[in-house]
């Protein structure tokens, strides 16, 4: 499963298209809402029911990227986009076995819990490769790749709508499309996996290849660093305030202006998240890109700094204003994907390319955490004032200075990033090896 290392001549620039084939398949899980309403009704499913199977996907996906990370990383792309292909294409026949079936609990283990595990190890699949490739600008290229995932659900999203139009929304129709979604999405991975190369390693004057250079961390020394658990609250923090937003987009627009005289319509609101997810993808590329010009410390000043501001002016002023609101929170969502694409970039900048695809995987358990946290915090609250007689805005007011307060603990975290101590610096040995290693692949 090694992938072929790349000719003399190979373009660089083939390599990204490749990460794209996996990350804009495995980018279907924003567009799960569309399959929530069609299960609820065709399988008695309450919505927390039908939440379940994106919820352990998410929780699956950072677990199979910590877990999995030094695999990746010691098997090479290729390998790893095989693997991504063979569980989420998996996770959708079983799907479409529960629902056939109308066994629910197949329909949450396949793609939840097998699809999940697709999801991690598709998301970390290429990203050393790519930063070895784009050493000179390692923020663009992971913000390419990593674009795909925020919008994959741009394509998902209208395709899975079409097919339930196309199929009907009782179980016999949900199972065809996610039959359809499970082997589309296996051939659009392929091209990923025929496609990927490696760069060659450069060699020494003996003809061996050289070791890697500069500051080395491996995964293991990496999470004992300060630097490493620093990194993870700026992640948990800044994907908790984003996807806050995004999870319950919708009915937070519709909510802040239902008392006013121009109310949000249910048409409005649906292109409200579609905008969501433009600037989610947009910030992917836009944001990392910068990264490469003004540095990943001063970029993630702007993503937890300016997001605490923008979230401020939505507390403030949100529901007198409709242009205010949608541009604050475009900008919270555009932080929100360029705080996935910067993060591969930082941690290369800390710890080396030695180990980064593994240190990764790692650093993505703050995505599990957040992607609990967020939707927890803002779903409980306004359930909570609801209870007690609130509505419009005053359902949202506390769960976003709550998340004022959770940018500025990552903004604070940020700060504490210092270079990393010598002591956990890997041995000469070691790079040598790893060179060996990056030569087989």
């Amino acid at each position: 499963m090694s992938p072929p290392i790349a000719p003399p001549g190979w373009s660089r620039w083939l390599v990204p298209p490749a990460a794209l084939s996996v990350h804009l398949s495995i980018g279907q899980a924003y567009a799960w809402s569309v399959f929530k309403p069609p299960l609820e009704s065709a399988l008695g499913l309450s919505g927390t029911q039908s939440a379940l199977p994106f919820q352990l996907g998410i929780v699956m996906l950072g677990l199979s990227a910590a877990f999995g990370g030094t695999l990746v990383e010691r098997r090479g792309p290729r390998w790893a986009m095989t693997v991504a292909l063979i569980c989420f294409s998996s996770g959708f026949l079983l799907s479409a076995l529960g629902a056939a079936t109308e066994q629910y609990w197949l329909i949450v283990f396949g793609y939840g819990f097998v699809g999940g595990i697709g999801l991690g190890i598709g998301y970390i699949s290429p990203v050393s490769t790519l930063i070895k490739w784009f050493p000179d600008r390692p923020g663009m290229a992971t913000g390419i790749a990593i674009m795909g995932f925020g919008g994959g659900a741009l394509i998902a999203s209208p395709w899975s709508a079409q097919m339930l139009e196309s199929f009907g929304t009782d179980s016999s129709g949900i199972a065809l499309a996610f039959l359809v979604h499970g082997l589309s999405y296996a051939v659009f991975m392929l091209l990923g996996v025929v496609l990927v190369r490696v760069p060659r390693a450069p060699a020494s004057a003996d003809g061996r290849p050289a070791p890697l250079t500069g500051v080395q961390v491996s995964a293991r020394s990496a999470v004992r660093t300060p630097q490493f658990w620093c990194l993870w609250i700026v992640l948990c923090m800044n994907v908790t305030a984003g996807i806050g937003i995004l999870e319950k987009a919708a009915p937070m627009i519709t909510d802040f202006f239902a008392d006013t005289s121009a109310p949000v319509s249910a048409t409005a609101a649906a292109g409200f998240v579609a905008l969501l997810s433009a600037a989610n993808m947009a910030g992917r590329i836009g944001w990392s890109s910068a990264s490469d010009l003004i540095g990943r410390k001063n970029i993630y000043r702007v993503y937890l700094g300016v997001g605490a501001l923008m979230y401020t002016l939505i507390v403030l002023f949100g529901d007198a204003s409709k242009p205010l609101f949608v541009l604050a929170a475009l900008v919270i969502l555009s932080f929100y994907g360029g705080g996935f694409a910067t993060a591969p970039a930082y941690l290369k900048d800390l710890f080396g390319t030695y180990q980064v695809g593994a240190i990764h995987g790692r650093l993505l358990t703050a995505w599990s955490t957040a992607g609990v946290l967020g939707p927890l915090i803002v779903n409980w609250i306004a359930d909570r004032q609801e209870e007690a007689g609130r509505h419009g805005s005053s359902l949202y007011g506390l769960s976003l200075v709550i998340m004022i307060g959770l940018l500025v603990v990552g903004f604070a975290a940020n700060e504490l990033v210092r270079p990393v101590h010598p002591r956990h610096h890997v041995t000469a040995p070691d790079t040598e090896e790893s060179a060996d290693v990056a030569r087989q692949q």
